[in-house]
């Protein structure tokens, strides 16, 4: 084997990695476009097929001591379960301080039910009183 064969065979080995390259990012797009619908804390009204996973974007500072909780009263287990929660520290959120908490759910059968999150520090007994927390609430549909 020549020198040609090593030039074909680096040709090749281009070709290869340029394709894998595509290919993962042709990946990564389509990933971004079916990821799960995302909801901002000023709707109110949520419809979801069952199976369904979505998320709702809150304006969140870890630093200032309070946190995101699903409060009482839970929404209906049979209609939808709370399945984590992740910081995105470079998306500007709504209010635009801090960074964006999106908080996340599975739809998990047919009916309606109403999800309360609560901003707190304590996130004790009595929380939504104490000073600087606030709520939101939803009304979420999966049918």
């Amino acid at each position: 084997m020549g020198t040609s064969g090593l030039a074909r065979n680096c040709r090749l080995l281009v070709i290869a990695v340029a394709i894998a390259a595509l290919l993962i990012a042709v990946h990564s797009v389509i990933s971004r476009l079916s990821g799960p619908a995302v909801y901002d804390a000023g709707e109110s009204e949520i419809s979801v097929a069952p199976g369904e996973r979505f998320e709702i974007r809150v304006a969140d500072d870890p630093g200032d001591g309070y946190r995101w909780i699903v409060a009482a009263p839970r929404p209906d287990p049979a209609v939808l379960k709370a399945v984590g929660s992740h910081l995105d520290r470079d998306e500007p959120p709504p209010s635009g301080t801090g960074g964006s908490r999106y908080l996340d759910f599975a739809a998990v059968g047919e009916g309606r039910t109403d999800l309360r999150l609560l901003h707190c520090r304590r996130c004790a007994e009595g929380a939504a009183d104490e000073d600087g927390a606030r709520s939101l609430n939803f009304r979420v549909t999966v049918g």
